[in-house]
C-alpha cells in the first residue's frame, strides 16, 4: 500500500519540482544545475508524502498540496547541502551520490542551498502549484519560516553541532531532535492540512500530535540505522554519528530500548489519528513506514 502511494506522490512532487529549475539567464546555469542536482538526485520524499497525505486526510485533493510538498522538500534539500559541507558534517556521499560540494564546489554548494531555501517560499506562493487563497498562503509561509529557522530546524542543527562529544540526557536529546528533524516534519503535515482548505482547529491539533510523534520516531530510526545498516543501503556513510561522537538514542538507551521507543512513538502517532476516517490511511501507513524503513 505505502509503496504505491509513495511512487505516485514522488512522481507528482518531482514533476512539480522540475518546473522550478529553469535558469532565467545563461549566467545562472551552473547555479541552477547545482540546485537541481541537490533535489532531484533521489530521496524518499517523506516530507512531501506527509503534505499530500495530510491534505487528503481532510478531504482535499493531493494536487492542492503541490506547493506545500515542493516547499518542504526544497527546505529539506537545502539543509542537507549545508549539513554536508566541511564546516559542518563534512560528508562526501548523499543518496549514493557525491554531495553537492563534491559534485560542484563549496562556494557553489553554499549558494545552491541559499537558492533552494528562497525557492521554497516562492513555491508556496506560485499559482501553478497552489490555488490557496492569500490568507492561507500567508499562514503557510509563516509556519514554514518558523519551522525552518532558528526556532526550528536551524536551531536544532546549532544544538547538534554544539553537542558533539557531550553526554545528553533523553530530555535534551529530544529537545534537539524536535527542532532539527521534527520541526520540518510537523510543518509538512501542517502545510498539507492548510492546503486542503478544510483545516479546523481540533483537526490541526490532532495532526500536530501525530507529526510530533513521527518526527521524533524518524530520528530514532535514523540513529538505529546508523548502527545497523550499511553505507550502500543508506546512501550515506554508515556509522558517521558514532565516528563523530554525536549523542544518539542507541548510545543513550541501548539499541533494543531505542527500537522499542520508536514503536512506542509510532503507536502515539496512530492514536492521534483516531478521529480521522479511512482518508487518513496514508498517514497511518507513513507512521508505520517511518519505523520500518531500512534507509
Amino acid at each position: 500500500m505505502i509503496a504505491a502511494y509513495q511512487a505516485s506522490s514522488q512522481a507528482r512532487v518531482n514533476a512539480a519540482l522540475e518546473t522550478l529549475f529553469h535558469a532565467p539567464s545563461p549566467e545562472l546555469t551552473r547555479l541552477y544545475e547545482a540546485m537541481r542536482y541537490s533535489v532531484m538526485n533521489g530521496g524518499k520524499r517523506v516530507r512531501p508524502l506527509l503534505a499530500y497525505a495530510a491534505c487528503e486526510a481532510l478531504g482535499g485533493l493531493p494536487e492542492q498540496a503541490n506547493g506545500a510538498a515542493c516547499a518542504v522538500e526544497l527546505i529539506h534539500a537545502y539543509s542537507l547541502v549545508h549539513d554536508d559541507l566541511p564546516a559542518m558534517d563534512d560528508d562526501d556521499l548523499r543518496r549514493g551520490q557525491p554531495t553537492t560540494h563534491k559534485a560542484f564546489d563549496e562556494a557553489c554548494a553554499i549558494l545552491a542551498g541559499d537558492g533552494l531555501q528562497s525557492l521554497a517560499f516562492s513555491a508556496l506562493l506560485d499559482p501553478r502549484l497552489s490555488a490557496s487563497d492569500a490568507e492561507t498562503r500567508l499562514s503557510m509561509v509563516s509556519a514554514l519560516a518558523l519551522a525552518a529557522g532558528p526556532a526550528g530546524m536551524v536551531g536544532g542543527q546549532a544544538i547538534d553541532l554544539g553537542s558533539v562529544g557531550l553526554k545528553l540526557d533523553q530530555a535534551a536529546l529530544e529537545y534537539m531532535h524536535r527542532h532539527k528533524t521534527g520541526a520540518l516534519i510537523e510543518a509538512s503535515v501542517k502545510l498539507g492540512a492548510l492546503a486542503s482548505g478544510r483545516a479546523e482547529k481540533a483537526e490541526l491539533k490532532s495532526l500536530q500530535t501525530y507529526a510530533q510523534a513521527i518526527g521524533l520516531a524518524f530520528q530514532v530510526q535514523d540513529d538505529i540505522l546508523d548502527v545497523e545498516s550499511d553505507t550502500q543501503t543508506l546512501g550515506k556513510r554508515q556509522g558517521a554519528d558514532i565516528a563523530r561522537d554525536k549523542p544518539t538514542y542507541p548510545a543513550l538507551l541501548g539499541l533494543e530500548a531505542a527500537k522499542a521507543y520508536a514503536l512506542e512513538l509510532r503507536d502515539q502517532a496512530l492514536h492521534a489519528l483516531r478521529p480521522f476516517d479511512a482518508s487518513a490511511e496514508p498517514l497511518r501507513d507513513l507512521a508505520r513506514y517511518i519505523v520500518e524503513r531500512r534507509s
